[in-house]
C-alpha cells in the first residue's frame, strides 16, 4: 500500500507538464460523469470531455470559441485498503487543433 502512495512519477511528468505552459493560458474542460460498474478490485471507467483553450489570456470574458480538443479517457481504478486510487488513465483524442492566441489589447 505504501508503495503505490509513494511512487511519484504521475504527479512529476504533471508538474513537469503544467510549469512548462504559457503563464497567460486560460484552460476549461468539460468532462462528463463517470459510471463506474465496480466488478474486482481493479476496474475500469469511461470519461468523455471537451476542451476550451486559449493563450494570451488576461481577464475578463473570453467570446466563445470552438474547442481545442475532444476525446475520452479510459481509466483503471485499484482499490487499496478500504481506498479507491487510480491507477491509469490514458487520454484518446477524438478532434485537435491548435491553441489560438488572443490579439493584445490596442494602446491608446
Amino acid at each position: 500500500m505504501t508503495e503505490l502512495r509513494r511512487g511519484r512519477p504521475g504527479h512529476d511528468a504533471l508538474r513537469t507538464y503544467f510549469g512548462s505552459r504559457p503563464a497567460d493560458r486560460l484552460s476549461r474542460r468539460i468532462c462528463t460523469d463517470i459510471l463506474v460498474t465496480v466488478t474486482s478490485a481493479d476496474t475500469a471507467a469511461t470519461t468523455y470531455f471537451t476542451t476550451y483553450r486559449v493563450d494570451g489570456y488576461s481577464e475578463g470574458l473570453v467570446p466563445l470559441r470552438p474547442p481545442v480538443q475532444v476525446g475520452h479517457y479510459e481509466d483503471t481504478f485499484r482499490k487499496v485498503d478500504d481506498t479507491w486510487l487510480l491507477a491509469t488513465r490514458t487520454l484518446f483524442p477524438s478532434f485537435a487543433g491548435p491553441t489560438e492566441r488572443l490579439a493584445r489589447p490596442a494602446q491608446s
